[in-house]
């Protein structure tokens, strides 16, 4: 649940009511799939997508791979920075610029817990991104909205060239590229809770426990997304309301806490882009180092990172367009990701007896044909294409 979730989820929810939803549903089937496809080839290979990508593809190959998948560091860091400074900037009204740097000195203190181990930075993680969810889940059962088109709009699905754009969004911002390499390294940290299984047993255990730890979560995130949405066709599509910026989401949860709603919103969103912020950095370090076999510390990497998002700041563009093609560039790069964790996943001589089954398979085949086919639109779209 990052600031781009937000971008995308209130463009949907403002600019097509309940439609979108399925898109939602949808994608979290997929992340759902992919994660446990990932956690599978971490625990069984004991290396991340980069580091098998690296050694099963020739070196232009896997150049390219690392190349796309930095673009998408870069827009899901992009969507990170400006979540936190936008939550900055409500909170005490300093200017965006100097918010963004607070936001990375913040995140710089974060990560600063990662010389206590993993479970220390995890545990902070949650605890900020469990902030976000109370408030929009509650709202969604008393701001009484039309149930049964939410439950229509959940299941039936709805696309056209006026939706693909938020729609594509969406998905990025759900199945995130990042994620499914960060996975694949972290998911081994796992394995020092075990350390006296038998291989076989221990690595059974390994995807038991991520495959729950990924139903839990993805499913918590869905609800959550989706009440944001929700609320957003609940306060602006049907009232007719147009959305600028980020900042006027805030209206969102005036039904639940009045003249606190900006607050509120503000803390939410600056834990999404925090969480999401020093996420994003471990992720970075995964993909550079799986990659290209360089290991930086985390710090300069973030350091690095920051300029980006410092110049879509300073340069002024609008928030809430940024967040969105941020996620957009997300679901562009991601046939690119999840191809060849399909490709290892799918074959013996890599993941032996763990290998995908006939029905893993058809279900990846079908999400990755999903994706291309939806940015195939997407493509058409922007050539001037209706639909």
């Amino acid at each position: 649940m990052d600031p781009g979730n937000w971008g995308t989820n209130i463009a949907g929810g403002s600019g097509f009511g309940y439609r979108l939803l399925w898109v939602l549903l949808i994608s979290n089937f997929m992340a759902i799939l992919l994660q446990g496809l990932s956690a599978r080839l971490g625990i069984v290979t004991g290396k991340s997508l980069a580091e098998n990508c690296r050694d099963h593809f020739s070196k232009p190959v896997s150049f390219s791979l690392w190349l796309m998948a930095e673009a998408a560091m870069m827009a899901t860091d992009i969507a990170e920075f400006l979540g936190a400074a936008i939550g900055f900037y409500i909170l005490f009204g300093i200017p965006m610029f100097h918010a963004g740097l607070l936001a990375g000195v913040v995140v710089f203190l974060i990560l600063g817990l990662y010389r206590f181990g993993f479970r220390a930075v995890e545990f902070v993680i949650i605890s900020l991104v469990a902030i976000i969810g109370f408030a929009y889940v509650i709202e969604l059962f008393l701001a009484k909205p039309d149930w049964s088109e939410v439950a229509y709009h959940v299941v039936v699905p709805h696309i056209d060239s006026a939706s693909i754009y938020v729609a594509m969004g969406m998905l990025g911002a759900t199945v995130m590229p990042h994620n499914l390499f960060l996975h694949s390294g972290i998911i081994q940290t796992r394995s020092l809770m075990l350390p006296d299984e038998p291989e076989s047993r221990r690595t059974k255990k390994l995807f038991r426990f991520a495959v729950i730890d990924s139903l839990l979560a993805l499913n918590l995130a869905w609800l959550v997304n989706s009440a944001m949405i929700v609320m957003a066709a609940a306060v602006f599509f049907t009232n007719g309301i147009a959305v600028d910026s980020i900042q006027e989401a805030h209206r969102t949860l005036e039904p639940l806490l009045g003249g606190l709603s900006s607050v509120a919103f503000a803390i939410a969103l600056l834990a999404a882009g925090l969480s999401s912020s020093t996420t994003g950095t471990m992720a970075g370090q995964i993909v550079l180092e799986g990659f290209l076999k360089i290991k930086i510390s985390l710090w300069l990497r973030r350091l690095i990172t920051m300029i980006p998002a410092l110049v879509v700041i300073a340069l002024g563009l609008n928030e809430l367009d940024v967040l969105v093609l941020s996620q957009v560039v997300l679901s562009i790069q991601l046939p690119f990701t999840i191809i060849p964790l399909i490709l290892f996943t799918r074959k013996r001589e890599i993941m032996g007896e763990h290998a995908n089954g006939k029905a893993t398979n058809t279900l990846a085949y079908a999400s990755a044909a999903l994706i291309m086919g939806l940015n195939i639109l997407l493509i058409y779209q922007f050539m001037g294409g209706t639909f």
